[in-house]
């Protein structure tokens, strides 16, 4: 069973920078293209970044393009987002999952493993105030 730990949430104030990390057990995690996605309250859950096996051509959302970065560490099975310029609306609960069944990652994978993934853990809030 696939197993992750997300950490590095916290309160900032607008304008700010968090990165975030996700450690993944039970996946060939160098195989497999990993997301990062969130959840505001009294809203689905969205998502935001994903990262294909080897980290080339990253997807984002286009309300974090140009603020959020992400990238990961084969040799640790860990995920990043650094998230700079902060903004209230990135105020969530943010997760991390794999895209199951592909090395390779899309909007339409991402938006798909949001709905599919079946093993979210806790995630880690970032609030971000004005």
């Amino acid at each position: 069973q696939v197993q992750v730990v997300e950490s590095g949430g916290g309160l900032v104030q607008a304008g700010g920078s968090l990165r975030l990390s996700c450690t993944a057990s039970g996946l060939k995690f160098g195989d497999t293209a990993m997301g990062w996605f969130r959840q505001a309250p009294g809203k689905e859950r969205e998502g935001v970044s994903c990262s294909s096996w080897n980290g080339d051509s990253p997807y984002y959302v286009d309300s974090v393009k140009g603020r959020f970065t992400i990238s990961r560490d084969n040799t640790k099975n860990t995920l990043y987002l650094q998230m700079n310029r902060l903004k209230p609306e990135d105020t969530a609960m943010y997760y991390c999952a794999p895209i199951e069944g592909s090395a390779y990652c899309s909007a339409s994978r991402l938006t798909r493993a949001a709905t599919e993934f079946l093993y979210w853990s806790q995630g880690t809030q970032v609030t971000v105030s004005s």
